[in-house]
């Protein structure tokens, strides 16, 4: 069975609340995404500020875990907009490598770890879920961006209909 496109294409008398109401699942995502990158940020800074404190080393690790926090919150907010939403799938991907190798890097090092009533490993250990959920909503908006694309981009304009967008 056949993909049909044209069922699927914009048309010309479509509402502005139906049009709202489409791009409200990619509005929550994006807010959640906002979200879990700001958590992931003072998960990890708590141990950056504590290392700051004491005129100690602070490990390359944490540094690399806020500044992709910082990259995944900026890009939230920015791809927030459909229109960018729609041409930025390749910076999604990029931003969902990202978390991965930061999923990877601390689940290495913490999800066999056992606490034993150390708050700090309990934390690392919290933290390395939040970055797997930030991981998954990041490919999740990158598969939607790219379904937005290539199925999509060949349809008539919203307002007259008569161009290809």
């Amino acid at each position: 069975m056949a993909f049909n496109r044209a069922k699927f294409s914009r048309s010309s008398s479509s509402s502005s609340s139906g049009s709202l109401l489409s791009k409200l699942p990619l509005w929550v995502l994006r807010f959640l995404q906002f979200v879990f990158a700001v958590t992931v940020i003072g998960l990890y800074a708590q141990d950056l500020r504590a290392a700051s404190k004491v005129h100690s080393y602070s490990d390359n690790k944490w540094g690399y875990a806020v500044a992709v926090g910082v990259i995944g919150a900026v890009s939230s907010l920015l791809l927030a907009w459909p229109r960018l939403s729609m041409w930025g799938w390749g910076w999604d991907l990029v931003v969902f490598i990202l978390f991965t190798a930061l999923f990877g890097l601390f689940g290495k090092m913490y999800i066999h770890e056992k606490p034993e009533g150390l708050a700090g490993i309990k934390r690392m250990k919290n933290a390395v879920w939040i970055d797997l959920i930030n991981m998954l909503l990041w490919f999740i908006t990158a598969i939607y961006g790219m379904i937005m694309f290539f199925f999509f981009r060949g349809s008539k304009s919203l307002h007259t209909g008569r161009a290809t967008v």
